[in-house]
């Protein structure tokens, strides 16, 4: 409780990377296969850039495509082959705009405001960062959560 008797809201860290997990876990669970897209034009994003269509990529993250998989509260990890090359791919989970099931488009796109808090630039202000969303016209049943 702060000085003038009112309570203090505790500063909670982002609710993404949990989904993303509960997700993955989720889809898997229900023998689909579990598919990112991610922001590759955000910062520390390495991803095969002969992939990247429109700023975005498409990953397939089921245990069957990748090894090593981590998702942490700060990133996602793993190795995979793409056309034969063995590739280390990471994303920072604030990259991550979507996470669905291939075989049914169930799953969940990711608003702006998953970011852990606002950035602000210089003089304090807020600063919006700008993220290419998927193709709208895309047949998949996401619902956005804010």
């Amino acid at each position: 409780m702060s000085s003038d008797g009112n309570t203090e809201l505790p500063i909670l860290t982002s609710t993404k990377p949990y989904l993303v997990r509960a997700l993955y876990e989720w889809i898997t669970d229900n023998g689909c296969t579990p598919y990112i897209i991610v922001n590759a034009e955000a910062d520390n994003v390495e991803v095969p850039t002969q992939y990247i269509e429109d700023g975005r990529i498409i990953l397939n993250i089921s245990e069957d495509a990748v090894r090593d998989l981590q998702i942490t509260n700060d990133f996602l990890e793993f190795n995979a082959r793409f056309n034969g090359v063995a590739t280390q791919v990471y994303t920072p989970i604030i990259a991550i705009l979507a996470i669905y099931a291939q075989e049914n488009g169930h799953g969940m796109v990711f608003s702006d405001d998953d970011l852990t808090g606002p950035p602000t630039g210089g003089n304090g202000s807020k600063v919006k960062k700008e993220i290419k969303r998927p193709n709208p016209n895309l047949k998949h049943n996401f619902k956005i959560v804010k």
